[in-house]
């Protein structure tokens, strides 16, 4: 689907949201912030999206990320839903802004658009999208679900720990990977490099091409 993908910088959109109006890179600052959408206000996996996105998000503060939602519903639909994600997350506050979008024009800008997905009016409806955005206000990853599919809390928590270690070494994250496994260092480092910028060490796995492109380390 064209539009926003990684490695673009996000647009600096003034939007409305539950928590007034503001200009996107005023809200991210220097902050990893989380972009994310949803098809509709008071629809069942929605609910559950944006009530378990309020009960992670001390682990997202933890991260210094910051969350941002998304709907093609007005404020006013917003605030009486966000009463029902709360009652159905108990002890949960949704404490982040969610973007209201009822001419459809952000969600298209920021690329969260469902191609097959109408509302009952029959005008597209965003997608399960999510976006990261690193400090430098640039996408580092992006999700795409269907409606019918359910985002997985923890695995967001999982690629913004793999991305915000990829961010401060010159490291990348192999299949399965999670906090306080061993990480892989970038072919573009030398080992000569590697030993001065791993001091702990490295592992490099004997492969049958001879090639010491598999190298494991750790790092903090």
């Amino acid at each position: 689907m064209p539009g926003l993908t990684i490695g673009d910088e996000i647009p600096n959109l003034e939007v409305e949201t539950t928590h007034g109006k503001f200009k996107l890179h005023d809200f991210v600052g220097n902050q990893w912030t989380i972009l994310f959408s949803h098809p509709g206000d008071f629809t069942p996996v929605c609910t559950t999206e944006l009530g378990q996105m309020a009960a992670y998000s001390g682990e997202f503060e933890k991260r210094g990320a910051i969350l941002l939602g998304l709907s093609c519903d007005d404020i006013q639909s917003h605030n009486e839903w966000i009463k029902d994600i709360e009652a159905y997350t108990p002890g949960c506050k949704v404490n982040y802004p969610i973007i209201a979008d009822p001419n459809r024009d952000i969600m298209k800008l920021l690329n969260m658009v469902d191609p097959d997905e109408k509302g009952s009016n029959g005008f597209p409806v965003p997608s399960r999208a999510l976006h990261i955005v690193g400090t430098d206000k640039k996408v580092k990853l992006s999700f795409l679900y269907p409606a019918t599919t359910g985002r997985n809390m923890d695995e967001i928590v999982r690629v913004l720990d793999s991305l915000q270690k990829a961010a401060n070494n010159k490291v990348a994250t192999p299949a399965n990977w999670k906090v306080g496994d061993p990480v892989v260092i970038s072919p573009s480092v030398t080992n000569d490099e590697a030993k001065k910028m791993f001091p702990k060490g490295f592992e490099t796995k004997d492969l049958p091409s001879k090639k010491e492109y598999l190298r494991f380390t750790n790092v903090e």
